[in-house]
Protein backbone atom coordinates (compact mmCIF):
# COMPACT_ATOMS: atom_id res chain seq x y z
CA UNK A 1 0.00 0.00 0.00
CA UNK A 2 1.18 3.50 -1.09
CA UNK A 3 1.96 5.77 1.47
CA UNK A 4 -0.69 9.05 1.67
CA UNK A 5 0.49 12.44 0.17
CA UNK A 6 -0.46 15.13 2.45
CA UNK A 7 -2.10 18.51 0.86
CA UNK A 8 -1.05 21.34 3.08
CA UNK A 9 -1.93 24.69 1.65
CA UNK A 10 -5.47 27.61 2.03
CA UNK A 11 -7.57 24.38 3.10
CA UNK A 12 -7.26 22.07 6.14
CA UNK A 13 -4.40 18.94 5.75
CA UNK A 14 -5.75 16.09 2.90
CA UNK A 15 -4.22 13.45 2.11
CA UNK A 16 -4.16 11.44 -1.22
CA UNK A 17 -4.77 7.33 -1.39
CA UNK A 18 -4.82 4.88 -3.58
CA UNK A 19 -8.62 4.33 -3.93
CA UNK A 20 -10.26 1.37 -2.39
CA UNK A 21 -13.94 -0.29 -2.83
CA UNK A 22 -15.32 1.43 -0.08
CA UNK A 23 -14.46 4.18 -1.84
CA UNK A 24 -16.82 3.93 -4.80
CA UNK A 25 -19.86 5.53 -3.67
CA UNK A 26 -18.42 8.41 -2.10
CA UNK A 27 -16.19 8.95 -5.66
CA UNK A 28 -19.47 8.52 -7.67
CA UNK A 29 -21.60 10.95 -5.69
CA UNK A 30 -18.33 13.40 -6.12
CA UNK A 31 -18.25 12.76 -9.56
CA UNK A 32 -22.17 13.70 -9.75
CA UNK A 33 -22.00 16.95 -8.14
CA UNK A 34 -18.19 18.17 -9.81
CA UNK A 35 -19.61 17.45 -13.41
CA UNK A 36 -23.07 16.77 -13.91
CA UNK A 37 -25.43 14.09 -15.14
CA UNK A 38 -23.34 14.28 -19.06
CA UNK A 39 -20.23 12.95 -18.07
CA UNK A 40 -21.52 9.66 -18.33
CA UNK A 41 -21.73 10.22 -22.34
CA UNK A 42 -18.68 11.17 -23.24
CA UNK A 43 -15.97 9.69 -25.62
CA UNK A 44 -13.57 8.74 -23.17
CA UNK A 45 -16.62 6.93 -20.83
CA UNK A 46 -16.59 4.95 -23.78
CA UNK A 47 -12.58 4.12 -23.26
CA UNK A 48 -13.55 3.19 -19.19
CA UNK A 49 -16.85 1.29 -19.65
CA UNK A 50 -16.89 -2.05 -18.25
CA UNK A 51 -12.90 -2.17 -17.50
CA UNK A 52 -11.35 -1.34 -14.06
CA UNK A 53 -8.82 1.26 -14.27
CA UNK A 54 -5.15 0.62 -14.16
CA UNK A 55 -3.35 -1.23 -11.73
CA UNK A 56 -2.02 1.53 -8.73
CA UNK A 57 -3.76 4.36 -10.54
CA UNK A 58 -6.96 5.03 -9.17
CA UNK A 59 -7.20 7.83 -6.66
CA UNK A 60 -9.12 9.72 -4.18
CA UNK A 61 -8.09 12.46 -1.58
CA UNK A 62 -9.61 12.73 1.66
CA UNK A 63 -10.51 15.92 3.89
CA UNK A 64 -8.87 15.37 7.51
CA UNK A 65 -12.67 13.85 8.42
CA UNK A 66 -11.96 11.78 5.69
CA UNK A 67 -14.36 12.59 3.43
CA UNK A 68 -13.88 11.97 -0.02
CA UNK A 69 -13.33 15.51 -1.82
CA UNK A 70 -10.94 14.78 -4.87
CA UNK A 71 -10.62 11.66 -7.27
CA UNK A 72 -8.06 10.72 -10.44
CA UNK A 73 -8.25 7.60 -12.42
CA UNK A 74 -5.80 6.53 -14.87
CA UNK A 75 -6.96 3.78 -18.02
CA UNK A 76 -5.14 1.15 -19.87
CA UNK A 77 -5.29 2.38 -23.32
CA UNK A 78 -3.97 1.11 -26.67
CA UNK A 79 -3.30 3.75 -29.25
CA UNK A 80 -4.84 2.77 -32.87
CA UNK A 81 -4.48 -0.45 -34.08
CA UNK A 82 -2.07 -2.24 -32.97
CA UNK A 83 -0.39 0.58 -31.50
CA UNK A 84 1.46 1.03 -28.13
CA UNK A 85 0.23 1.12 -24.74
CA UNK A 86 -0.56 4.44 -23.11
CA UNK A 87 -2.81 5.62 -19.99
CA UNK A 88 -5.91 7.62 -20.35
CA UNK A 89 -6.42 9.77 -17.32
CA UNK A 90 -9.92 10.81 -16.31
CA UNK A 91 -12.09 11.74 -14.59
CA UNK A 92 -9.94 14.32 -12.28
CA UNK A 93 -12.99 15.96 -10.08
CA UNK A 94 -12.71 18.14 -6.68
CA UNK A 95 -15.08 18.42 -4.87
CA UNK A 96 -17.09 22.34 -5.67
CA UNK A 97 -16.77 23.25 -2.34
CA UNK A 98 -13.24 23.03 -2.10
CA UNK A 99 -12.03 24.25 -5.59
CA UNK A 100 -8.95 26.70 -5.57
CA UNK A 101 -7.09 24.47 -2.69
CA UNK A 102 -4.40 22.78 -5.35
CA UNK A 103 -6.38 19.27 -4.96
CA UNK A 104 -6.80 19.22 -8.35
CA UNK A 105 -3.21 20.04 -8.92
CA UNK A 106 -1.97 17.96 -6.22
CA UNK A 107 -3.95 15.05 -7.72
CA UNK A 108 -2.63 15.23 -11.20
CA UNK A 109 1.48 15.68 -10.32
CA UNK A 110 1.00 12.50 -8.00
CA UNK A 111 -0.84 10.60 -11.16
CA UNK A 112 2.10 11.51 -12.96
CA UNK A 113 4.74 10.65 -11.00
CA UNK A 114 2.92 7.26 -10.00
CA UNK A 115 2.36 7.11 -13.53
CA UNK A 116 6.00 7.19 -14.97
CA UNK A 117 7.15 4.68 -11.45
CA UNK A 118 4.88 1.93 -12.69
CA UNK A 119 7.16 2.14 -16.03
CA UNK A 120 4.12 3.67 -18.32
CA UNK A 121 5.26 5.89 -21.22
CA UNK A 122 2.63 8.05 -21.81
CA UNK A 123 -0.86 9.64 -20.59
CA UNK A 124 -3.45 10.87 -22.73
CA UNK A 125 -6.48 12.96 -21.59
CA UNK A 126 -9.16 15.07 -22.89
CA UNK A 127 -9.05 18.71 -21.19
CA UNK A 128 -8.23 22.23 -21.08
CA UNK A 129 -5.05 23.18 -22.49
CA UNK A 130 -4.77 25.75 -20.77
CA UNK A 131 -5.23 23.61 -17.17
CA UNK A 132 -2.96 20.81 -18.09
CA UNK A 133 0.19 22.32 -20.31
CA UNK A 134 1.56 23.46 -16.42
CA UNK A 135 1.63 19.46 -16.12
CA UNK A 136 3.48 18.81 -19.42
CA UNK A 137 0.38 18.28 -21.86
CA UNK A 138 0.20 19.47 -25.22
CA UNK A 139 -1.51 18.37 -28.24
CA UNK A 140 1.71 18.09 -29.98
CA UNK A 141 1.93 14.31 -30.84
CA UNK A 142 -2.22 13.88 -30.66
CA UNK A 143 -3.01 15.43 -34.06
CA UNK A 144 -3.17 11.59 -35.69
CA UNK A 145 -5.12 9.97 -32.90
CA UNK A 146 -8.62 10.48 -32.43
CA UNK A 147 -11.33 9.28 -29.65
CA UNK A 148 -14.07 6.81 -30.15
CA UNK A 149 -17.00 9.07 -30.44
CA UNK A 150 -17.44 12.89 -30.30
CA UNK A 151 -14.96 15.14 -28.69
CA UNK A 152 -13.17 18.59 -29.84
CA UNK A 153 -9.92 17.59 -31.85
CA UNK A 154 -7.92 20.64 -30.09
CA UNK A 155 -8.76 18.97 -25.85
CA UNK A 156 -7.24 15.71 -26.95
CA UNK A 157 -3.72 16.15 -25.12
CA UNK A 158 -0.89 13.63 -24.32
CA UNK A 159 2.32 13.69 -21.75
CA UNK A 160 5.00 11.54 -23.02
CA UNK A 161 6.70 9.93 -19.80
CA UNK A 162 9.35 8.23 -21.73
CA UNK A 163 11.03 10.18 -24.69
CA UNK A 164 9.94 9.36 -28.25
CA UNK A 165 6.69 7.25 -26.78
CA UNK A 166 4.42 9.22 -29.01
CA UNK A 167 6.26 9.30 -32.20
CA UNK A 168 4.36 7.81 -35.33
CA UNK A 169 1.15 7.02 -33.35
CA UNK A 170 -2.03 7.44 -35.80
CA UNK A 171 -5.38 5.88 -35.07
CA UNK A 172 -8.45 5.65 -32.37
CA UNK A 173 -7.80 5.54 -28.98
CA UNK A 174 -8.85 1.66 -27.62
CA UNK A 175 -9.75 -0.20 -24.59
CA UNK A 176 -7.14 -2.69 -22.96
CA UNK A 177 -6.76 -3.58 -19.43
CA UNK A 178 -8.73 -5.44 -17.04
CA UNK A 179 -12.23 -5.92 -17.26
CA UNK A 180 -14.95 -5.76 -14.66
CA UNK A 181 -16.45 -9.00 -13.09
CA UNK A 182 -20.20 -8.64 -14.98
CA UNK A 183 -21.91 -7.91 -11.24
CA UNK A 184 -19.72 -4.49 -11.12
CA UNK A 185 -20.02 -2.99 -13.62
CA UNK A 186 -22.91 -0.83 -12.69
CA UNK A 187 -20.13 0.73 -10.03
CA UNK A 188 -17.08 1.29 -13.16
CA UNK A 189 -18.48 4.43 -13.46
Amino acid sequence: MEMPVEIVGRSPAFVIVAETAADVAAREALLDRAMGPKRRKKSSEKLRRGRRPSEGLAFVVRDASGTVTGTARLWDVVLGEGGPAALLLGPLAVDPAVKNAGIGSALMRHAVTEAARLGHAAILLVGDAPYYERFGFSSEKTGSLAMPGPYERHRLLALELAGGALDGVQGTLRAAGRKLKAQKLSLAA
